[in-house]
């Protein structure tokens, strides 16, 4: 098969495939879990660029149980939405996501570092449960680019602009420099 014609079968199976994922929404377990694994990537892209993979190494040691939960709920949600592929557009999400916080980290240089440590100290300090951990991810307003809206949420204008809602789906992470 030439190239173009392997490239226009590609596009036009992920265009059929598109309105299958876009109307997939996320159940509550299923959105804490992204925010759990949000929160875990950005402290793997922390001990790997910034040298802490002691406390990465803490930190999934101490949360493995919600860490796990989180993982499973995902894959739940992939499973759910897209059947047979899941698992390989869950590790594709997983992939983007550590992408998309990675980049982040080039743009805030040399800060990244010192914006991210008091990060680690309150994931270790948050509740061990997956709802705890979860609510951290979202009071740092970490990236989570799953762009799948709750399910029941409000489909109005006026609440697809929310704030918050826009600046998730825009993947740009501000780090709290507040300390904790």
């Amino acid at each position: 098969m030439s190239p173009i014609r392997l490239f226009a079968a590609g596009l036009v199976a992920a265009v059929a495939a598109t309105p299958a994922i876009a109307q997939t929404c996320l159940r509550p377990a299923e959105k804490a879990a992204f925010e759990v694994r949000s929160l875990q990537s950005q402290l793997m892209v922390a001990a790997l660029l910034c040298k802490q993979d002691e406390q990465y190494n803490a930190f999934v040691r101490q949360f493995q149980s919600p860490l796990a939960s989180a993982w499973e709920g995902m894959s739940t949600h992939y499973r759910r939405a897209n059947g047979a592929v899941g698992v390989r557009l869950r590790d594709n999400f997983v992939t983007e996501l550590a992408n998309v916080q990675q980049m982040d980290s080039g743009r805030q240089g040399s800060h990244f570092c010192q914006n991210v440590s008091s990060l680690f100290t309150a994931a270790m300090a948050a509740p061990k449960t997956t709802e705890g951990l979860a609510n951290l991810a979202v009071a740092n307003n970490l990236s989570n680019p799953h762009g799948r809206s709750e399910c029941g949420a409000a489909t109005t204008p006026a609440a697809r602009t929310a704030p918050e809602r826009t600046e998730r789906r825009t993947a740009i992470r501000r780090v709290s420099t507040n300390a904790r």
